[in-house]
């Protein structure tokens, strides 16, 4: 399927617009290879399988923009970019996938970089959504006493409840 995609890529031509941003083949193609968006299995047309997914994400830079979460540290994104390189076969793979996308260094860097940024958001964004209730919590403690217990001493759950939250959450 990435062999059709690159195919394709060789006509780069716009496949859509998202507030005024311009996705082209190469960028889906890009996207694809690099993991950035996922391919559908067996997908016969994997133009259409993958382009919901890399518009949604375009979507998502643009709101994560609007309120600035912070940056990722650069391990995170040099820890990631080492995740993507091991994707590939070899050095060498790697380097050609970042040439027959028109992809540099710096801008799959950019990249990883929107995806930690995304990735933040969601949490922040999303984190009051995901908060357990106290219910949730003392099944929780109740559920897991070993994990508060200490010298055959279970710590009461007034004492427990806040690292019982943080573990459930």
């Amino acid at each position: 399927a990435h062999d059709d995609l690159q195919a394709h890529a060789e006509a780069d031509r716009v496949l859509a617009v998202v507030n005024g941003t311009l996705i082209l083949l190469s960028d889906l193609d890009a996207a694809v290879r690099f993991g950035f968006v996922p391919l559908p299995e067996g997908a016969a047309d994997p133009v259409a399988a993958a382009l919901p997914a890399l518009i949604e994400r375009q979507l998502q830079v643009a709101e994560v923009n609007r309120f600035l979460p912070p940056e990722a540290p650069e391990a995170a994104v040099d820890e990631h970019v080492k995740t993507i390189r091991a994707r590939f076969p070899s050095a060498a793979a790697f380097e050609a996938a970042l040439a027959e996308t028109g992809l540099t260094a710096d801008e799959l860097r950019e990249r990883v970089r929107e995806t930690l940024r995304i990735e933040s958001y969601k949490r922040q964004r999303f984190a009051a959504a995901l908060q357990p209730t106290e219910d949730d919590v003392a099944r929780y403690y109740r559920a897991h006493a070993a994990e508060f217990t200490r010298d055959g001493v279970l710590a009461s759950f007034e004492q427990a409840r806040d690292e019982a939250r943080r573990r459930l959450v």
